[in-house]
């Protein structure tokens, strides 16, 4: 009798949420009475709509699509390419606009951060950056929260650029002002090649123009997560196997200098593999996706690793989110099959998809 050899086996349970057979989509958010949301940055995609809910298996454009249609890349009154959507404690859609479609340079007006009121699905907040804080060459990539500081709260965002500048970038959300911290710090950045070789699906993970050499990924401070209790900001670049931690009270703090705030940086050390989303949850844990491993892990309180799932489906695990259902939620997209990373071929197969799994936690929320 022939008996088939041995092969990697999944770790945990993934339940498919749902299968996206348009564009790509990267981020995804569940507010606090179950409604799913999902973004699409325009990254050569046919998009329709760049911020959905997901409502009785459909993408609808959220939260119309008049918001979904920008006259041009510096449009404040419309979403241009949203790379993240997250529901604050307060059951609040936040939509973060790269204003960088195509990563193309970014102009005042694009890159902006947007609230909307689950009440009325109408938005109730827009606030747009000076270009001293997002830069030509930024990236906005992911944000947390903390409604206790300050009259309404502060925001926390990651300047991914690749090749450019990164930082951390805290906002105020009742007065708009915004400012940088970690401005290019190394910990921000990219690691070299020499330091840091990812392999995916097997494969070395490399810019790999159509001619040409290849070349290392570049992309910066990238996934963010903020501790239970508010004190620690985690973050990490896309290449490194690294990530790092910084106080908030520092990052808050505009009375201090840069090197104040440098100097609350923490090295957390190595994480096990490239990671691109981070997310936490209430009993004090950080999720870690793992691009090189088809997996998430998690960190304990005791500095223990453990994975949460492992899973060939898991083809580049992307955004996290923990859902006060007690799930957490995560895209697969395929990133590393991109046309970039295979020197112009388009190696990805639709569907991308959506899972979850059960947690025993739910989300940190940051709340008066």
């Amino acid at each position: 009798m022939r008996k088939s050899l041995p092969a990697d086996e999944p770790v945990g349970t993934l339940e498919v949420v749902h299968r996206f057979r348009g564009p790509m989509p990267t981020g995804v958010t569940v507010s606090h009475r179950g409604r799913i949301f999902v973004n699409f940055p325009r990254w050569g995609d046919r998009v329709p709509a760049t911020v959905v809910e997901l409502r009785r298996g459909r993408e609808v454009p959220f939260p119309d699509l008049r918001w979904n249609t920008p006259s041009g890349d510096d449009d404040p009154s419309a979403f241009v390419s949203v790379q993240s959507v997250v529901v604050d404690p307060a059951d609040r859609l936040w939509a973060l606009d790269t204003g960088s479609p195509m990563f193309r340079p970014t102009s005042p007006g694009g890159p902006k951060l947007v609230r909307i009121d689950l009440r009325t699905d109408t938005v109730a907040q827009v606030i747009t950056f000076p270009p001293e804080v997002v830069l030509p060459t930024s990236y906005l990539n992911d944000v947390r929260f903390d409604l206790r500081r300050g009259e309404a709260g502060l925001a926390y965002l990651t300047d991914s650029a690749d090749g450019a500048p990164n930082a951390i970038i805290v906002v105020d959300l009742a007065s708009g002002t915004s400012w940088r911290r970690l401005n290019d710090h190394p910990s921000t950045k990219a690691a070299p090649l020499a330091d840091f070789r990812p392999v995916v699906e097997g494969r070395p993970f490399l810019v790999r123009p159509p001619d040409g050499p290849p070349q290392p990924v570049g992309v910066g401070a990238d996934g963010i997560a903020i501790s239970a209790d508010g004190a620690r900001l985690y973050y990490c670049a896309l290449a490194t196997r690294r990530w790092y931690s910084v106080a908030t009270d520092a990052l808050a703090d505009r009375a201090r200098s840069d090197a104040e705030v440098a100097a609350t940086v923490i090295d957390e050390g190595d994480k096990g593999g490239g990671a691109d989303g981070l997310e936490s949850d209430d009993a004090g844990r950080i999720y870690l996706t793992n691009y090189e491993h088809n997996a998430v892990l998690r960190r304990r309180p005791d500095g223990e690793y453990e994975t949460v799932v492992h899973d060939a489906r898991l083809l580049w695990p992307d955004t996290l989110s923990v859902a006060t259902n007690r799930h957490l939620y995560v895209i697969a997209n395929q990133v590393h099959r991109q046309p970039p990373f295979n020197r112009g071929r388009d190696l990805r197969r639709r569907p991308y998809a959506l899972f979850r799994t059960r947690i025993d936690a739910g989300p940190v929320l940051l709340r008066p």
